[in-house]
């Protein structure tokens, strides 16, 4: 019998049985509501009520703050609970919070409905990837991760295409409601998933003796998972790293593109749809060899890719001439920078699935998700203020070369990490015999 857990497990082909058929199709409706509602907002607060950048910021801020402070605890509560109930409740609940947009009146009731969502959010996230833990083999993990992150870029290039034209053709209102019944059916897909979980040696254990650990125990229980694994760690760290650097141009997209002459408004939607096709051939790649590479190279090897393009598409931007030149050349870097950050994200995700025990997954993914939440809100207000003293092209300079930087530390220390957690892992491996 093959150990679902084991990361050294030979790769074998994704079975797409129904349960896993059910998730896969509930995420699709989900992410593509999202962007249909993330677009009607921009557009709502944006271009409707002319707000102002820092209050554009602050929507940023409302949708990450909650996983920031409540991402660990949620994690918990996918571990502790049913993920599946979970994973409905939330739904239910978001479509609620959306369709509320439609009578929102100012920017303060906006942002209590996206602090509000974002919670939702945070339930919703470590239960999905506990729950796609339980139901895929750690042999067909590769493929999984590939399978879904594939999902969530066909959305991201689909998505703003279709929201532009709903917001075109019936109003900002109708994709909040459509947004808000997508949520819906992802809760109906998700009420014919299996409710069941296997229940790992840690859980019967508890079981047995009759004491459950205080929420601060088990979010520790979860660090230390993470400390354990030097790989995983290493991981952790160049993600969240990256996520702070990139952040910091990121934010600024627009800013650079406003010193295009005669800039077409279409650019930031091209750009972003080169992003998710980029991200979903990466992913394509790392589903068919990823199981066969190491997953720190990928993200050294995207790290490098991302931060060199950043750089060079600011200095095209600055010195190219306006013109169809500029745009293909821009085009082509988001399409490399999103193949970048494909390569980063899906095999950490990937490794972290893999190694993380099915009892932990919830508190594992809830502190990887608050982490990356920080960096998230981070890197917009440090790329404020680099921006206003240095100017958007110095701005994504140095984004740029700070993330190759450390794309280059990650691929220079690589072995001496994998050889800290091989070494971790025969430790780990001993202490559990001479428990026996």
């Amino acid at each position: 019998m093959q150990d679902r857990n084991n990361p050294n497990e030979q790769k074998s082909k994704l079975k797409l049985g129904r349960p896993l058929t059910l998730l896969l199709s509930a995420q699709l409706v989900s992410n593509v509501g999202d962007w249909l509602h993330v677009l009607a907002l921009l557009t709502m607060v944006g271009l409707k009520w002319n707000a102002t950048p820092w209050e554009i910021t602050a929507i940023s801020l409302c949708m990450a703050a909650p996983m920031l402070l409540g991402g660990p605890f949620a994690g918990v509560a996918a571990d502790r609970l049913n993920r599946k109930a979970l994973m409905i409740g939330s739904d239910v609940v978001r479509a609620v919070i959306v369709a509320s947009l439609v009578f929102a009146g100012s920017l303060s009731q906006v942002y209590v409905l996206l602090l509000l969502k974002g919670a939702m959010d945070v339930i919703f996230s470590p239960a999905k990837s506990g729950k796609l833990k339980e139901l895929v083999p750690a042999s067909q993990m590769d493929a999984a991760v590939s399978l879904s992150s594939s999902i969530e870029q066909i959305t991201k290039i689909i998505g703003p295409a279709l929201g532009g034209l709903l917001v075109a053709m019936f109003g900002i209102s109708v994709c909040y409601l459509i947004d808000a019944a997508t949520f819906l059916v992802s809760a109906a897909i998700l009420v014919a998933l299996p409710r069941g979980r296997r229940m790992g040696s840690e859980n019967r254990a508890e079981g047995r003796s009759g004491n459950r650990p205080s929420f601060r125990s088990e979010m520790a229980s979860g660090m230390r998972i993470i400390a354990g694994m030097p790989a995983v760690l290493s991981g952790i760290l160049m993600l969240v790293s990256v996520l702070l650097v990139l952040n910091i141009a990121d934010s600024q997209l627009v800013t650079l593109f406003r010193i295009i002459p005669g800039v077409s408004g279409d650019l930031l939607g091209w750009c972003v749809g080169a992003s998710g096709l980029g991200t979903l051939i990466a992913a394509l790649l790392v589903g068919r060899m990823g199981s066969s590479r190491p997953p720190l190279l990928f993200m050294g090897l995207g790290a490098v890719l991302m931060g060199a393009v950043f750089a060079g598409a600011a200095v095209a931007t600055a010195y190219g001439k306006p013109g169809a030149v500029i745009y293909i050349i821009l085009f082509s870097a988001f399409l490399l920078a999103g193949a970048g950050a494909g390569l980063v994200f899906i095999p950490f995700q990937s490794m972290l699935q893999k190694r993380t025990p099915e009892a932990y997954t919830g508190r594992v993914f809830g502190t990887v998700n608050s982490l990356a939440s920080a960096s998230v809100i981070l890197g917009p207000v440090a790329g404020g203020a680099l921006v206003t003293a240095s100017g958007p092209v110095a701005a994504f300079i140095v984004s740029g070369l700070l993330t190759l930087l450390l794309g280059a530390a990650m691929l220079t220390l690589r072995g001496y990490i994998d050889r800290r957690d091989q070494a971790a892992g025969a430790g780990a491996a001993g202490e559990k015999a001479a428990a026996y």
